[in-house]
């Protein structure tokens, strides 16, 4: 094989992933303007359930490794089977705009990150450290609903429905076992509020059940499609 067929055929193995690449782009650059243009939020989030979350600065750590869970099983996903991908980032990608568009038209914020100025002061750890560093780069602001919620959910659906990777006991459970550290952990190191999160996991539902039903509804149309197929050629 020549080194242009060998072009052609990895890009009609990859090509499906394009659209996802653009959307990043746009995303990035969409959030990147909000971060730096609200400061000030219109509405501080906030409710009594929060006051009652301790801060706990080791689920920094789920946190942090949520980038690799998203990042990594996106690309695994768009290797393994395109028809998952594309769920998967009709999914994600609408997600991602409802919380865009919210942020625009509603700036949110919350009050809910302790002194960790203070807390390292007298007698911070690493995770207190790491958590300092977050705070000096990501804002209170634009929090609702929580991406790190809905993509965590988004992913864990993917990989237990894609079937080369569902068939896996250890996939399924680590990704759940995952998947739930990282939604702790969001309001464990108050990086959000229950507000975002609650609402964060009920539009991750309703777009599970508005996608992947109407696949289920496209397999089930296929299927009697083979069969009638099969009865005409007996």
């Amino acid at each position: 094989m020549t080194m242009k067929e060998k072009l052609i055929n990895f890009y009609e193995r990859t090509k499906h992933g394009i659209p996802a690449i653009i959307y990043t782009a746009i995303y990035m650059l969409w959030f990147t303007y909000l971060e730096k243009t609200i400061t000030r939020p219109d509405t501080i989030i906030h409710t009594v359930f929060d006051d009652k979350i301790p801060f706990i600065p080791v689920f920094v750590i789920p946190y942090f490794l949520w980038f690799g869970y998203v990042v990594i099983n996106v690309i695994i996903i768009g290797i393994l089977d395109k028809d998952e991908f594309n769920k998967m980032f009709i999914l994600l990608a609408t997600g991602m705009t409802v919380f865009l568009v919210i942020s625009t038209i509603w700036p949110n914020g919350h009050d809910l990150r302790p002194n960790i100025a203070y807390i390292n002061a007298t007698g911070g750890n690493v995770f207190t450290r790491m958590i300092a560093n977050l705070y000096s780069t990501d804002t209170p602001t634009n929090l609702w609903p929580s991406i790190h919620v809905y993509n965590s959910l988004g992913i864990h659906f993917a990989l237990t429905h894609c079937p080369k990777t569902r068939k896996y006991t250890a996939v399924r459970v680590g990704s759940l076992i995952l998947c739930t550290s990282i939604i702790l952990s969001t309001m464990f190191i108050k990086q959000h509020s229950v507000f975002d999160v609650a609402t964060g996991i009920l539009l991750a539902i309703i777009m599970y059940c508005l996608i992947y039903p109407m696949n289920m509804l496209g397999a089930i149309k296929a299927a009697h499609e083979r069969r009638k197929l099969e009865k005409n050629l007996d």
